[in-house]
């Protein structure tokens, strides 16, 4: 039982996302409140260390720093949140993980365009061993691919789980304990974003821009292991 669950990671992952999915849906058509945003934080006060679990293994900061501002306006427990934030990362890794072990076919398939991103995440665990478990959650672009890389290798799966474990709930904390100290300063940050949403998302594109533009210059320089 436990083979064919790992066998089928990649349909297990694909699964949660949509369970996830259609629980927000149904929660926030149902939720009182007159706009999206008021419907959503209903949800996250009643649902949230649900919410946040799931999120969490899909890898959102967002869904942390909800966390943290919930639990500095005291509708959340701070340790709680860390705790059930740091499962769900890891949890999403080890999916990722044994996706890349046991789904190799899937992994090609999936994954064909990204090719020099998995030659990249290679070499990184090449080079740095086992600290770039940590370091990954914080690359964006290769945080998918770096533990399905780790698992199409002969990496112990033991010591990955380990580590994934540790990792996902320093991830936790350094996300979450910002959000809840500095609550107050990042809700009226909220407030003036709402308010000048046309900079808000001027903003966000060229952050966004920028990102995938820096891990596009580095895959390139990355040779493409499918012809190797």
């Amino acid at each position: 039982m436990r083979q064919k669950l790992k066998n089928n990671s990649g349909k297990l992952f694909t699964v949660i996302v949509t369970i996830f999915a259609l629980f927000l849906a149904y929660g926030l058509y149902y939720a009182p409140g007159d706009g999206i945003d008021e419907k959503f934080i209903y949800l996250l006060k009643t649902h949230g260390y649900i919410i946040l679990f799931a999120w969490s293994i899909l890898e959102g900061e967002a869904g942390l720093i909800m966390a943290g501002l919930l639990s500095h306006t005291g509708d959340m427990n701070l340790y709680l949140a860390i705790f059930i934030a740091g499962l769900g990362g890891f949890a999403g890794d080890q999916i990722y993980f044994y996706i890349g072990r046991f789904n190799k076919k899937y992994v090609h398939k999936t994954f064909k365009g990204q090719r020099r991103k998995f030659a990249l995440a290679h070499i990184l665990l090449k080079k740095y061993g086992w600290p770039i478990i940590f370091v990954q959650r914080y690359m964006y672009g290769m945080r998918t691919v770096i533990p399905i890389s780790i698992g199409l290798t002969r990496y112990d799966a033991k010591t990955f789980a380990f580590i994934n474990l540790i990792s996902a709930w320093c991830w936790a904390a350094l996300t979450i304990i910002p959000a809840w100290y500095f609550g107050e300063q990042i809700l009226q940050v909220i407030v003036w974003a709402k308010e000048h949403w046309y900079l808000t998302l001027f903003v966000a594109a060229i952050i966004g821009s920028g990102i995938l533009y820096y891990f596009s210059r580095v895959t390139k320089k990355q040779p493409d292991q499918s012809r190797t």
